[in-house]
């Protein structure tokens, strides 16, 4: 072997080498700057088998928004019951599918409880009222019946 041959294949490997460790930093690293830059997925609300309500707990820091999805049918009743601490630093949302007005009187809500107007998925985000620093620690409890 000529030594030109040799070093050219040994860049070569250490190149492919290279190459194969930053796709790999790459790979491992999009999910990260996803969290930090990209939108999530809304949390989907369940009920246990048998039951018809469930309580959420969660926090939203500064302008943050916790976001959830749920599945109902037009004529049930939904009834939502927010309490925050510290006293009405968290509030709710409601869209309706399709942009489906479900009949909330502000835009920020503390309690809901009607008959739904469609059947479909329910949007619902809980956010604070203010944009400024703060934490706002949240129990939610929705009932469908």
């Amino acid at each position: 072997m000529h030594p030109a041959k040799s070093i050219s294949v040994s860049s070569l490997r250490q190149s492919t080498f290279i190459w194969g460790c930053f796709l790999v930093l790459l790979t491992c690293a999009a999910p990260v700057f996803a969290q930090n830059g990209g939108k999530a997925e809304p949390n989907k609300i369940e009920f246990k088998r048998g039951t018809t309500s469930t309580t959420i707990n969660g926090v939203v820091h500064g302008d943050e928004e916790a976001e959830y999805t749920l599945a109902a049918r037009q004529g049930q009743r939904l009834i939502i019951k927010l309490t925050s601490t510290p006293v009405k630093s968290a509030c709710f949302d409601l869209k309706g599918p399709d942009g489906v007005n479900p009949g909330l009187e502000y835009d920020c809500n503390y309690e809901y409880s009607k008959p739904l107007p469609a059947t479909g998925e329910y949007f619902l985000k809980v956010s604070r009222p203010t944009t400024g620093k703060g934490t706002a620690r949240y129990k939610m409890t929705i009932t469908v019946r």
